[in-house]
């Protein structure tokens, strides 16, 4: 009936400017209550009771307060005062009227003792994995240049952008290839991404079918092989030598495949660098089978000797090869910023799936990232952190010498962000195991990279972004540990 009012009445939160600056409460008034004084005081009591309302939150001032739940001003003063003599509110002279501090209301629900199956927390103790130096002056830098976007940004820069990301950065993106991994490539073929699993689920959405067979590198990177196994693809394990990927082998074991993932420039976690005779027969591989190389080059910033390695993609294979290139072991993980570089054969229908998913990236620190590399700080940064990585790389090494003995076979790389530490052949198959945990270090096995694999197990030790002091008190540990194991056994 028009008019008529239930005795619950959902009070809705009001545009009026007088209440803007409070905080409106979407609470129900009891009707049948009594007055309004204490229709007031029931809701915003029962509210703060079973935890809506949580302590410290401040209230609505009265004006506001009465004129979002259409009662007489003078009914919330009432009210309030009830709640302060009740313990429930305080006020505060100046300030206002906030929800006191009371003991956690009991809840229904059932709460989370242990992580959810399937989420484990980012290891960050020394030797893990994917971590970097959270550089001060970076950090200064990227927020002022973060800062500056936002306060100049134009209408376009609030609104839906290219699915392709930021063009500055695209722009950025391809001098800096052409001058560091030797090959051209159009910024108009660029898609900037959040990570390069996304690039790689997009890749794979737009260009395979569910039952595709990949060649993945044995033993390979665990995470990207989980990507493609969850994208419905059979991954085919194909041996890694000294010389990298062994096309032959994949070419045996699934020659039709239509794809393969690949570590050319620094292979994880081997640290092999893939020769040019097999760079130059897995392009001619691909071109034959019609096949895409998914070029993963991680970590490619951090080489300690010799000159640039040139991308696959600039060895004549730019028609088949989908480059994957990524900010995070440069900038952080958490900044969530990567990006490839797409065949113009390609380029339709990975932007068309990159539409239905996320439409398009975030522009403001893409852009911001951009101004430091063309301002030329991220070149210096670089400079400034294969200096450190460095330093960290052979502070384990010469631990871990000092302490293993012949415990352990070094494999000390020329680039990237990890190391192996190998053990002698012929130790059971749990010794890797059980000297991580005697040791109590946070590091990958060899062998949780292998899909068929065999061989000497060993560690994959990384360096990047950990304390010095900390990773030398780590690797003593992890070389006293394989020395006594090893020593009990001979």
């Amino acid at each position: 009936m028009v008019g008529a009012r239930s005795n619950f009445e959902l009070i809705m939160p009001t545009t009026s400017k007088r209440s803007r600056a409070a905080l409106d409460l979407p609470l129900r008034l009891d009707r049948a209550a009594g007055n309004q004084a204490l229709q007031v005081y029931g809701s915003l009591r029962g509210a703060i009771l079973d935890g809506r309302l949580a302590a410290g939150l401040r209230l609505p001032s009265t004006r506001a307060l009465a004129q979002q739940f259409g009662v007489k001003r003078n009914a919330v003063v009432i009210a309030y005062e009830h709640l302060q003599s009740d313990g429930l509110a305080d006020a505060r002279t100046g300030s206002g009227t906030f929800v006191a501090s009371l003991p956690a209301p009991a809840r229904n629900t059932r709460r989370l003792t242990t992580v959810p199956r399937g989420i484990k927390p980012a290891p960050t103790r020394p030797f893990a994995l994917g971590k970097t130096y959270a550089d001060p002056q970076l950090l200064r830098r990227l927020a002022a240049a973060t800062r500056r976007r936002i306060m100049k940004a134009d209408d376009a820069a609030f609104g839906y952008g290219d699915p392709r990301g930021d063009a500055t950065l695209r722009a950025e993106i391809a001098r800096y290839l052409a001058a560091s991994r030797g090959f051209i490539c159009d910024p108009d073929c660029i898609l900037v991404v959040n990570g390069i699993q996304q690039g790689m689920r997009m890749c794979v959405e737009a260009l395979l079918q569910p039952g595709d067979a990949v060649w993945m590198e044995d033993p390979g990177y665990p995470v990207a092989c989980r990507t493609l196994t969850r994208a419905g693809l059979k991954v085919v394990p194909v041996p890694v030598d000294a010389e990298g990927i062994d096309v032959r082998a994949g070419a045996k074991r699934s020659p039709a495949a239509k794809a393969a993932y690949v570590t050319p420039s620094h292979q994880f976690p081997t640290g092999v660098t893939m020769t040019m005779a097999r760079r130059t027969a897995l392009v001619e591989w691909a071109r034959a089978a019609k096949a895409w190389l998914l070029e993963d080059d991680y970590d490619s910033e951090f080489r300690y000797g010799g000159p640039p390695l040139t991308a696959l993609a600039g060895i004549g294979g730019g028609d088949r090869v989908i480059y994957l290139g990524t900010f995070s072991k440069l900038l952080g993980a958490g900044l969530r910023l990567a990006y490839m570089v797409l065949p113009p054969s390609a380029l339709d229908q990975v932007i068309a799936v990159r539409e239905g998913h996320d439409r398009f990236p975030p522009g403001f620190l893409a852009g911001a990232v951009a101004d430091l590399m063309a301002e030329g700080f991220i070149a210096d940064h670089i400079r400034r952190m294969r200096r450190r990585y460095r330093g960290s790389r052979d502070a384990i090494v010469a631990t871990l010498e000092r302490a293993a003995g012949s415990a352990l076979r070094l494999v000390s790389p020329q680039q990237g962000l990890h190391l192996l530490a190998l053990l002698p052949d012929g130790l059971p198959a749990d010794a890797a195991d059980a000297i991580r945990a005697q040791a109590q270090v946070e590091t990958w096995l060899l062998s949780e990279t292998r899909l068929k694999a065999t061989g000497a197990d060993g560690f994959i030790l990384g360096f990047g972004g950990h304390d010095v002091a900390e990773l030398t008190s780590a690797a003593t540990a992890l070389g006293h540990a394989a020395r006594r194991y090893v020593d009990v056994l001979r």
